[in-house]
C-alpha cells in the first residue's frame, strides 16, 4: 500500500490467524532513528524475531505503546523487550508498563485518543495524518463491544471524536490498513447504530429473552461468533438501560470473560 511506504509505516503480522484475529494481529513500526512500536503481538518467537528485526532496520526502538492488554496485541511485550533491551513501555492499565497513558497524552510522536468500548483500557494513537486504532476498528468486518459500565456510549463518543480528525491512513489491529480512515470510522459508527435500531425494532415487537435478540439483531452472524455478539448485545442492552429506554422484563446475557478475543 502505497500510503504505507509515503508515512513511513510498516505492519509486522503475527502468524496467528483466527476467527478473532482475521489474519493475524497487527503490529506497527513507525519512523526511524529510533521508530516506535504499537503494540508487540502475541508471544510467537518467530514473530518477536521479525518485530525486533524491523526495530533494529530503522534505528532501533524508542518506545513500544499499546492499544490494550489483550493477549494478541500485548503477549509478547515481555518477549520483546528481552530482544530490544530496556525500552519505555506505555499503556493506560498494565503493571508492565512504565508509562500510564491517559486521553490526550503524547508518547514520542503519538497522541493518545482514550478509545473505549472493546475494552476499558482500549486505546488509539495518532501521529500526523496516521491512526493506529487497535480493535476500536478493524480492517475487516466489526468489533465486539465488552459490556463494562458506558462502553457502548463511551466507543460511539469516541468513534465521533476520531471522525472529526484529519486523517489519511487507518492502521488496524487486524486485517488491512486503509485509505480514507473517516468512511471506515463512519460506517464502524453506522454500523452499531444498526444494531441498536434492529435491538429497539425487536422489543417493540414484545422479544425479551437474549435469544430471540440476537436472533432477531444479529441473525446474519456465524455460530462462531454468536458468544462476542452476546457481549455485544449486553453492552446495548446496558446503554438503553442507561438511557432509559429498555423496557422492563429484558434478559440481560450472562457474559463471561472475553478477554484476548
Amino acid at each position: 500500500m502505497e500510503l504505507l511506504k509515503e508515512f513511513d509505516v510498516e505492519c509486522v503480522r503475527a502468524e496467528n490467524p483466527g476467527p478473532f484475529t482475521l489474519d493475524g494481529s497487527n503490529c506497527w513500526l513507525i519512523g526511524r532513528d529510533p521508530c516506535w512500536i504499537i503494540d508487540p503481538g502475541p508471544p510467537i518467537d518467530a514473530h518477536l524475531d521479525r518485530l525486533a528485526g524491523e526495530a533494529a532496520v530503522r534505528g532501533g526502538a524508542g518506545g513500544i505503546a499499546i492499544t490494550h492488554d489483550h493477549a494478541d496485541h500485548s503477549g509478547g511485550l515481555e518477549g520483546l523487550l528481552a530482544r530490544l533491551g530496556d525500552v519505555p513501555v506505555a499503556a493506560a492499565e498494565m503493571e508492565e508498563a512504565g508509562v500510564a497513558l491517559a486521553d490526550g497524552d503524547q508518547f514520542g510522536p503519538l497522541t493518545v485518543f482514550a478509545t473505549p468500548g472493546h475494552a476499558p483500557d482500549h486505546l488509539s494513537f495518532v501521529s500526523g495524518a496516521v491512526i493506529f486504532t487497535g480493535d476500536a476498528v478493524l480492517g475487516e468486518g466489526s468489533v465486539y463491544i465488552s459490556p463494562d459500565e458506558g462502553a457502548m456510549a463511551g466507543y460511539l463518543a469516541a468513534l465521533d471524536r476520531l471522525i472529526a480528525l484529519d486523517l489519511e491512513l487507518l492502521c488496524t489491529g487486524h486485517g488491512p490498513a486503509l485509505g480514507n480512515p473517516r468512511e471506515r470510522l463512519i460506517e464502524y459508527r453506522d454500523h452499531r447504530l444498526e444494531r441498536e435500531r434492529l435491538l429497539v425494532a425487536a422489543l417493540d415487537d414484545g422479544l425479551r429473552s437474549s435469544d430471540q435478540l440476537l436472533d432477531a439483531a444479529w441473525g446474519d452472524v456465524p455460530p462462531i461468533l454468536r458468544p462476542a455478539a452476546e457481549a455485544t448485545l449486553a453492552a446495548h442492552v446496558d446503554k438503553l438501560a442507561d438511557e432509559g429506554r429498555l423496557p422492563a422484563g429484558v434478559e440481560r446475557p450472562s457474559i463471561g470473560d472475553y478477554g484476548g478475543l
